[in-house]
Order: structure tokens, then C-alpha cells, then sequence
């Protein structure tokens, strides 16, 4: 079976995107632990790795110079709302997709597989520039001009499979194949519960809601859900 490459963050946005990839291809995961303040996050995605029999490769990357809520420790992470009306939130962590793409696609080529899938999407999202379609389809144009894989004319493929996806869109898909949200951490912060008033829970939970399923990892206690 051909081979891909899943950037897998612990959240249900890439565990979906994962499963989306076994469809069609033998996936290899790609884990990025890269001083994010909500470590669990790492081993969400191990545990989503193992669940769906994925090998995978925990990847630590230095961003020393911060830049980010997510990554700077005394910065405080905004409650939901932080990326709407045009604004890029606080949250923002500085060309983090450029990078992990490039892992990715260096993995990718490495390993002969011939796509890298990232669980990106452009609606309900927080405003980052690097989840819209036209960063993927401009960074496609510089792996085909500038990666062996690409001057042969066999580039590795960028696949965002829920890019235009709701978050309700994305938990009806992840329902359909089985995807064990339980295992998934979707919080900015680093408690042992989801803080349920951040931008990333806010969204996750107006995803469950509007897909009329209760979402599992949230049974002990109520998030607020957007307008």
C-alpha cells in the first residue's frame, strides 16, 4: 500500500484527518512536541497513534525565542473570541505550519511516501494564517520547485482533507470512522481538565453540539459554546 505522512497534534482536528489517511494509505505519524504549554497534548497523540495501529515519531523542536500564549510561559492564554473579526490571536505561534510541513515533506521523502495529510481547517477556526487554503496550495509550489521528489516531477502532496470542514462536519466524520475522541486533548492549557473557556474549547465544544453528540471528553462538566 502506499505510503503517507500524518502531522498528528493529540487534537481531533489531525486524530480525524489520521483516519481520514488509512483510507487510502499506510500512515505514519509525525508528533511534534515543541515546548507547547499543553503537554498532554503529546501524548494524546501517541495514544491516537497506537489506537488506529499507526507508527509514529515524536519529534522535539526548539523554538526558544517564544513568540506565542501557547508557548510563552507568562503569557496569559485569551478566552474564546481572541481570533474573530480579522485578528490573528495571541495564540499564533510563529510559522509553526511552515515548519511542521517541512519535517513532514523531508520525512516523506525520506520514507518514499508520497503525501503528507495535515488536519487543517479554514472554517471555525482561530484565524491563523497558516491554515487557509492558499498558504497549502503556494507551499505545494515550493516543495514541487524546490524537493528531489518535486524536479522529478513526483512532489509530495500537501492533503487537507477537512479544510472546509465545520467543526460539527468534523466530529460527524470522526463518528463515521471510529474515531476515539476520548483520547484527544483539544485545551490550550495544561490542566487535567479541558479549561473549557479558551478559543480551541469554545470551538470543540460548539462542534459536538452542533453535531447532537456528547462529546467524551467533557462529560464531567459544561463548556460554554459560541453564539
Amino acid at each position: 500500500m502506499k505510503k503517507a505522512v500524518v502531522l498528528l497534534s493529540g487534537g481531533m482536528d489531525s486524530a480525524v484527518t489520521l483516519h481520514i489517511a488509512k483510507q487510502e494509505y499506510e500512515p505514519e505519524a509525525l508528533i511534534f512536541d515543541y515546548g507547547q504549554k499543553a503537554s498532554q497534548e503529546v501524548d494524546c497523540a501517541i495514544r491516537t497513534a497506537e489506537a488506529a495501529g499507526c507508527p509514529y515519531t515524536v519529534v522535539d523542536v526548539d523554538l526558544p525565542w517564544g513568540g506565542s500564549a501557547l508557548l510563552d510561559g507568562d503569557a496569559d492564554i485569551p478566552a474564546d473570541g481572541a481570533g474573530r473579526g480579522g485578528e490573528i490571536p495571541a495564540t499564533y505561534v510563529p510559522a509553526r505550519n511552515i515548519i511542521f510541513l517541512g519535517f513532514g515533506v523531508s520525512y516523506a521523502e525520506a520514507i518514499g511516501a508520497e503525501a503528507v495529510f495535515i488536519g487543517a481547517h479554514q472554517l471555525d477556526f482561530s484565524n491563523y494564517p497558516d491554515c487557509r487554503g492558499e498558504f497549502f496550495e503556494s507551499y505545494q509550489e515550493t516543495i514541487r520547485r524546490g524537493t528531489r521528489s518535486g524536479s522529478e516531477g513526483k512532489a509530495v502532496r500537501i492533503v487537507t482533507p477537512i479544510l472546509d470542514c465545520t467543526k460539527s462536519d468534523i466530529v460527524k466524520k470522526g463518528l463515521e470512522l471510529g474515531v476515539p475522541f476520548e483520547k484527544t486533548w483539544s485545551c490550550y492549557g495544561d490542566g487535567k481538565e479541558p479549561c473549557g473557556s479558551c478559543e480551541s474549547c469554545v470551538l470543540r465544544a460548539k462542534g459536538f453540539f452542533e453535531a447532537g453528540i456528547a462529546d467524551p471528553l467533557t462529560t464531567n462538566h459544561e463548556l460554554r459554546t459560541t453564539n
